[in-house]
């Protein structure tokens, strides 16, 4: 199996290869210490799993994990993080991460990194008792206006999960064309520049 490590601090990236790798099935085959490197390596050493923190300079994991996964579906990606931040979690949940662990919990990453190997989905105790309450209360929450319609917001959230033009347009029984204009719309109106950039806007802003 093999393994992105994606962590600021240096010596966490150094200490989760010498973790990793005392199985001698498993391979750390690359290490990154941002978003930006995150995407960078995903894309040139095309890891089994990515096992990522959240809080980042530059770009974040949850941005991070938005750009990957909008371009490659089936990308595994296995959160890890000091924090049990509810938005946190709840932005892992809806962006399709396979799990989400704390760092004191070490044990765990080996077992953790081989179950969404296998495709299955691990979250740590302290966040399964959470997240009903959470997803509830995201439901509930009253989002930012944005001065976005109904059916921008729903335009957004399909672009969100990667769907190309076309599929968007099937999804909405709307024209390709149509597709492309309301979106050139969308992006003038939010100020942002490309498709990437909406997906996050909707990460951040929307859920």
């Amino acid at each position: 199996m093999k393994i992105l490590v994606v962590d600021d601090d240096r010596l966490v990236c150094a200490s989760l290869k010498t973790i990793i790798e005392s199985q001698g099935d498993i391979e750390v085959i690359g290490m990154g210490h941002n978003g930006q490197e995150a995407i960078a390596l995903y894309k040139a050493l095309k890891p089994d799993v990515l096992l990522m923190d959240i809080r980042m300079e530059v770009m974040t994991g949850l941005e991070a994990a938005v750009v990957i996964l909008a371009e490659e579906k089936e990308a595994k990606i296995l959160f890890l993080t000091t924090f049990l931040d509810d938005e946190y979690i709840i932005k892992a949940l809806k962006i399709g991460a396979k799990g989400y662990l704390i760092k004191q919990d070490f044990e765990s990453i080996v077992p953790s990194l081989r179950a969404v190997q296998s495709g299955q989905s691990v979250f740590g105790q302290d966040i399964v008792t959470k997240i009903p309450g959470l997803m509830s209360n995201s439901a509930q929450k009253e989002q930012h206006n944005f001065d976005l319609s109904d059916k921008e917001r729903e335009l957004i959230d399909l672009v969100a999960q990667g769907l190309s033009n076309r599929e968007v347009a099937n999804s909405l029984y709307l024209s390709e064309g149509t597709v492309r204009n309301r979106i050139s719309v969308i992006l003038e109106k939010l100020n942002l520049r490309d498709r990437t950039q909406l997906a996050i806007f909707f990460y951040k802003n929307l859920i």
